[in-house]
C-alpha cells in the first residue's frame, strides 16, 4: 500500500480522470472543430487575399496599358504640336516677307510720290523765279527808256494797216 501513498501516482489517476471526463463530454471534439472553423476562416481569408491580389494585378496590367496609351498620346500630341508650330512659324515667316516686301514697294512709290512732288515743287519755284525776273528785266527796261522803238515802229505802222496813210 505504499504505491497508494505515492504523490505520483495519484497526479497520475487525476489526469486520467479528467483526460476520460474530457473525452466523454466531447471537449477533443469541440476543440477540433473549433481549429477546423478558425482553420475555415483563416483559409477563406486566404482566398479573399488571392482574390483581391489577383484583382490588384489585374488592375495594375490594366494601369500599365493605359499609361502606355497615355505617353504614346502625349507623344503624338508632342509631334503634332512641333509640327503645327512648324508650319505656323513657315506661315508666319512667309507672311512676314510678303509683308516687308508690300512695305518696300509702298515705301518706293512714297518716295517715287514725294521725288514728283518736290520736282513739280522745284520747277513751279523755278517758273515762279523766271517770271518774277522777267518782270523785274521788263520794268527796269521799260522804266529806263521812255519809249521803245520797237513799240514806236509798231505804232507808226498801224494807220497804214488801218487804210489811212
Amino acid at each position: 500500500m505504499d504505491i497508494l501513498q505515492d504523490a505520483h501516482l495519484w497526479e497520475f489517476v487525476g489526469l486520467v480522470l479528467l483526460v476520460g471526463f474530457m473525452v466523454w463530454m466531447k471537449v477533443p471534439g469541440m476543440a477540433i472543430a473549433a481549429l477546423d472553423a478558425r482553420a475555415g476562416k483563416i483559409r477563406a481569408q486566404l482566398d479573399e487575399a488571392t482574390k483581391l491580389r489577383e484583382e490588384a494585378e489585374a488592375l495594375l496590367a490594366q494601369i500599365k496599358v493605359r499609361r502606355e496609351e497615355t505617353e504614346h498620346d502625349a507623344a503624338a500630341m508632342l509631334e503634332a504640336a512641333r509640327l503645327e508650330a512648324e508650319r505656323l512659324g513657315v506661315e508666319a515667316k512667309s507672311q512676314l516677307e510678303d509683308e516687308v516686301r508690300r512695305r518696300g514697294a509702298q515705301a518706293e512709290r512714297r518716295i517715287a510720290l514725294a521725288e514728283a512732288q518736290a520736282a513739280a515743287e522745284v520747277k513751279a519755284a523755278a517758273a515762279d523765279l523766271a517770271a518774277r525776273a522777267a518782270e523785274k528785266v521788263l520794268a527796269a527796261r521799260l522804266a529806263a527808256a521812255t519809249t521803245d522803238p520797237l513799240v514806236d515802229a509798231a505804232l507808226a505802222r498801224i494807220p497804214a494797216k488801218l487804210g489811212r496813210r
